[in-house]
């Protein structure tokens, strides 16, 4: 199966894990020679780099209302792919660290329920 077989096939892809990401980017940087460059210091100038790209796309609009219904699709189609640089820039620096993101995420997750709880009606 070639690049671009592989590149269509998931155009449709919704529900790919953080692991098949993981691996696609290994192989992705395997196959170019890379990964002599991805050390964790590399990737995060990277995703810095990214992260000022998504904010350029903000920059000037001032606050967006939720869905950006007033944006045009080529806008939102850039918005998608800086964001995915973001994430992919992130799930690559986290598997070189040896950080299993997913489950980090999800004890965060439980970590910020802890530490914000939610606020209980007051009783009269």
């Amino acid at each position: 199966m070639g690049e671009e077989e592989v590149i269509s096939e998931e155009k449709g892809c919704r529900d790919i894990s953080l692991k098949d990401l993981s691996v696609k980017l290994e192989e992705f940087a395997k196959a170019r020679d890379w990964e002599k460059y991805h050390s964790p210091r590399n990737l995060l100038l990277a995703m810095v780099g990214e992260v000022g790209e998504l904010s350029e796309i903000f920059q000037w609009r001032g606050e967006v209302d939720r869905g950006l219904p007033n944006w045009e699709e080529s806008d939102k189609e850039h918005l998608g792919e800086e964001l995915s640089d973001v994430l992919l820039y992130l799930i690559r620096l986290a598997d070189i660290c040896g950080i299993d993101l997913a489950d980090a995420a999800a004890k965060k997750i439980v970590k910020n329920a802890i530490k914000y709880p939610t606020q209980s009606p007051i009783k009269m």
